[in-house]
């Protein structure tokens, strides 16, 4: 069973009553409309026999009655069974984007990926309820075929004469119908991945002028989406021509023999009326050709889910982390992304409640290593361990509760500003949600806010230093054994920033904290600096003694000769005589 099949499938167990009940609908359905045509056939030849007909009348009644019910419970339950497995889908994707991590959902567009989880969703989903109405589509006309056999059987050798010819359109058109649905999805979400780039970087198209160019690359992959369109429309309305050509053709022949069995006195008028009916059911081709559509539309979708499900879980496992005050290792540690080598066989300690720079020119795996360190990613090889259990074996809600993150670029996720602070494992108090906002100097701003901390995140007119302040709230908030900071203060004003770095370099502090670390300043407060050259550890080592380094110094300066007294560049000379005494 392919992987789309059983997502499917798994949609279908989880609305397994709904889809019971529509299938016993929808086959209720088709088999009084068999019953129908018979019923009225006998109802006519009883009426020109002049012999009394009220008990078939009131069963043909009953039956339109019966039919009239069905369609309205069979329209509630498909919408019911698609919005239930529709939901189901949109459930498991939307748990397993956040089960791959960021580096795993990278690995595809946003656009796309939004467009897998909405609209291929909503048709992978129609599935269940397809599969039930196909069921009755195919119980009609083989249910017609055994009706003409009843009322007598050279009728339905004249059907079967092009019955062959029905089957090997039916299949034609389902293997072809496939392909043409995957391509057009496909191009459907590179268009998509496309758009959301460009409205993630409207300011910068608009600053450089590029509107034109940008529209012309996100509506590059238009025409392939429109020959995959016509393609796949074409091919649904070939099998539909050929239907329409094809089944006529067979009813009128059923009529005809049906005609010279009347002349004969072999069938009644009655038999007439419901083998004309009947001939109708048979060749029901357009209607299965509009299910197997639906169908193939249905397990399209539901392969591009599949491909979002193949990428890897970030694998946890069920140890508790034990008592220790957050020491981190990294042994042998290497990282590779699509063929580059962004950490090579990297073995780092930070010992606990130790404060550890992370420095290095861009491109030397600094956010790479932070990812790590915090099993935000996966190494290529080798083992993180905090305080002696490697990541890879610790219970996820232990690890997310012991580890607390701040990003350059933080999502403002939990409603309200309060909600955004406190967002985590385990939400704390309101006490400590302002008590961190003071941390990150962020009180001051939400207080000037109308509905301070109840303010709506997307009603708060933010900028990037104060949603940088937001994120670190959270992290503080959130006071585990191992606080990381990956460039989280990139968007603060000197002020700002010196008053949050004194808190993160508060002596009494007592955690272990991971900061990737672009000032010489910063480097110069922290314990150790962990200097990335390359994607290799070149040095571990206080700041002052590393700063002796004309290369070290190059990475914070053009000039490498520059003296390190320089607010931007280096420490202060007291600080650095007192990191060197360290």
């Amino acid at each position: 069973m392919s992987p789309a099949d059983r997502l499917l499938l798994d949609a279908l167990r989880h609305g397994a009553p709904r889809a019971a009940a529509l299938t016993l609908i929808t086959t209720a359905d088709a088999g009084a409309t068999l019953l129908l045509p018979a019923a009225l056939g006998r109802t006519l030849d009883l009426l020109l026999a002049g012999a009394p007909a009220t008990g078939w009348l009131l069963v043909s009644a009953g039956l339109l009655a019966a039919l009239f019910v069905f369609d309205a419970v069979e329209t509630v339950l498909t919408g019911t069974t698609s919005a239930h497995a529709t939901a189901r889908l949109r459930n498991r994707l939307t748990g397993h984007v956040l089960a791959v991590g960021p580096a795993g959902a990278a690995r595809l567009s946003t656009g796309d990926l939004v467009t897998r989880g909405t609209a291929l969703a909503a048709q992978a989903g129609t599935a269940p309820a397809t599969a039930a109405a196909l069921l009755a589509a195919l119980v009609l006309p083989l249910g017609g075929i055994t009706a003409l056999v009843l009322i007598d059987w050279r009728l339905a050798a004249v059907f079967f004469l092009g019955a062959p010819v029905l089957v090997l359109l039916l299949r034609a058109f389902a293997r072809t119908s496939g392909d043409a649905v995957a391509r057009y999805q496909q191009a459907q979400g590179r268009i998509a991945g496309r758009l959301a780039e460009a409205l993630s970087g409207a300011r910068t198209v608009a600053a450089a002028g590029t509107l034109e160019r940008e529209r012309t690359r996100v509506l590059s992959p238009l025409p392939e989406l429109s020959r995959a369109g016509y393609r796949m429309w074409r091919v649904q309305g070939r099998a539909a021509a050929q239907a329409a050509a094809l089944v006529p053709l067979l009813q009128l022949a059923v009529v005809a023999a049906a005609g010279l069995l009347l002349a004969a006195g072999g069938l009644s008028v009655g038999d007439l009326l419901a083998a004309a009916r009947y001939a109708v059911l048979a060749g029901g081709i357009g209607v299965l050709t509009s299910r197997i559509a639906a169908l193939v539309r249905a397990r399209a979708s539901a392969q591009r889910l599949a491909e979002v499900h193949a990428v890897p879980a970030v694998p946890y496992g069920t140890t508790p982390l034990p008592d220790g005050p957050g020491r981190l290792e990294l042994r042998g540690v290497s990282a590779v992304r699509d063929g580059a080598t962004v950490l090579d066989a990297v073995d780092l300690t930070v010992p606990g409640g130790a404060t550890v720079a992370i420095v290095g020119r861009s491109g030397s795996g600094k956010s790479e290593l932070a990812r790590l360190a915090g099993k935000l990613a996966e190494p290529s090889a080798g083992t993180v361990l905090l305080d002696g259990v490697p990541l890879d074996s610790v219970d996820a809600t232990a690890l997310r509760a012991a580890v607390g993150y701040a990003f350059e670029r933080p999502a403002l996720l939990g409603g309200t500003l309060a909600g955004t602070i406190g967002l985590g494992p385990a939400p704390p108090g309101d006490a400590a949600v302002r008590a961190a906002a003071r941390a990150a100097c962020a009180d001051g701003f939400i207080r000037t806010l109308p509905d301070g901390y109840a303010t709506a995140c997307a009603d708060a007119p933010l900028s990037g230093g104060e949603t940088q302040r937001l994120g670190l709230a959270r992290a503080f908030a959130h006071q585990g054994r191992l606080l990381i900071l990956d460039d989280a203060t990139s968007s603060l004003d000197t002020s700002t920033e010196r008053q949050v770095t004194s808190v993160l370099f508060d002596p009494d502090r007592a955690c272990t904290q991971l900061v990737v670390a672009h000032r010489a300043t910063t480097a110069a407060r922290a314990d150790l600096v962990a200097w990335l050259d390359a994607g290799r550890l070149r040095a571990l080592a206080p700041h002052a003694r590393l700063w002796r380094d004309p290369d070290y110094r190059a990475v914070f300066t053009a000039d490498p000769a520059e003296p390190p007294g320089d607010a931007d560049t280096g420490p202060p000379a007291g600080h650095a005589a007192g990191a060197a005494d360290a």
